[in-house]
């Protein structure tokens, strides 16, 4: 039986690395994902029912678009508990045009029976930066605790980035993390 952490860091590999084959391995057969997208930067179905449709949308359409992606869990790995909330940050570059994307919100995780049987994702954000910050951006994050990355490891050595260091403020303001 996987645990919450397991399911959790073998779905963001499969994302962010674009390995779908991997989805099984974190999501029940009849798991359900909803969306709340708060910019028009970004778009997601409201809802997704299925695991093989969770992989489509999550892994296959995600990575048609988007490379380099880098997603942080802003807290501490969980222990076991059936319901998972944390705050998260991405940053990733889009193929077609280089263009860097920085956003953040809140993933509510729901396991049962050694998987996720239930995924709510909130988009906060989502910002389109110059393709010049990619270097830093990406620099930056590589060096980062991943996917698991308090507050504290976040913001150390942050680049001179306005984006993100309002995003970082806006996280810590929440005071969830």
């Amino acid at each position: 039986m996987n645990s919450m952490k397991r399911n959790i860091e073998t779905y963001i590999l499969a994302k962010d690395g674009n390995r779908p084959h991997l989805m099984v391995e974190a999501f029940a057969k009849d798991a359900e994902l909803s969306m709340l997208v708060k910019t028009g930067d970004i778009a997601f179905p409201s809802a997704v029912f299925g695991r093989d449709a969770i992989e489509s949308v999550l892994v296959r359409q995600f990575a048609a678009q988007y490379e380099n992606v880098y997603t942080f869990c802003i807290t501490d790995a969980p222990s076991e508990t059936g319901v998972f909330v944390c705050d998260w940050l991405v940053c990733m570059t889009e193929k077609a045009t280089g263009a860097v994307r920085l956003g953040f919100g809140e993933y509510e995780w729901t396991g049962d029976a050694g998987l996720i049987s239930r995924l709510k994702i909130t988009i906060e954000e989502m910002l389109v930066l110059d393709n010049d910050l990619a270097a830093p951006l990406l620099a930056w994050a590589e060096t980062r605790p991943y996917p698991w990355c308090t507050l504290d490891q976040l913001i150390q050595d942050l680049p001179p980035i306005d984006a993100l260091q309002r995003i970082t403020l806006v996280l810590a303001e929440q005071g969830r993390i």
